[in-house]
């Protein structure tokens, strides 16, 4: 019996350990990220980690409200309504590093696209794919990290750590 709770715990402590980790970040317009991270950054399109479920982010309460104006939202919208797609899109940063991307935030100051994130890691990198791909951007902020990026039909993204 005991040999048998060791190895289950060997199995558990492999699949925690070799499973990816994903940033979450949440756009004002699914298609439009897609074409950004997809054409623009040119990131693979990586599988779902195994230890993410269908509709997971429903269990994170205030799905479909922009964390930067949480405190000023209503929460009378039902979920279902607000995030109409829950898959998002799955990328791959670096060989164990995913960027989930989902649906949610609100379009910022002068109708510009935004990408909220709540790790200023993710964005660093993010920050570091643009610089190399030689996208007009223009850092407004260090902390919380903020920045603006250019696309190629010159629509500005705004890319905004959430500061906890």
């Amino acid at each position: 019996m005991v040999a048998l709770l060791i190895a289950y715990a060997g199995a558990m402590w492999m699949f925690l350990t070799s499973a990816p980790k994903v940033y979450t970040v949440m756009v004002s317009d699914i298609e439009l990220a897609r074409q950004f991270y997809e054409g623009l950054l040119d990131l693979p399109v990586a599988d779902v980690p195994l230890h993410y479920y269908y509709n997971y982010e429903q269990t994170l309460g205030a799905v479909g409200v922009d964390p930067l104006y949480a405190s000023t939202a209503s929460f009378s919208q039902p979920t279902t309504q607000a995030y109409k797609n829950s898959d998002g899109l799955w990328y791959q940063l670096k060989k164990n590093t995913q960027l989930h991307v989902i649906s949610g935030a609100s379009l910022g100051a002068k109708n510009r696209q935004r990408h909220v994130c709540f790790d200023h890691d993710c964005l660093e990198q993010l920050l570091l794919r643009v610089q190399s791909y030689g996208l007009k951007f223009k850092i407004r902020r260090d902390k919380p990290l903020n920045f603006l990026v250019k696309d190629l039909d010159g629509r500005v993204i705004e890319m905004a750590e959430v500061s906890n």
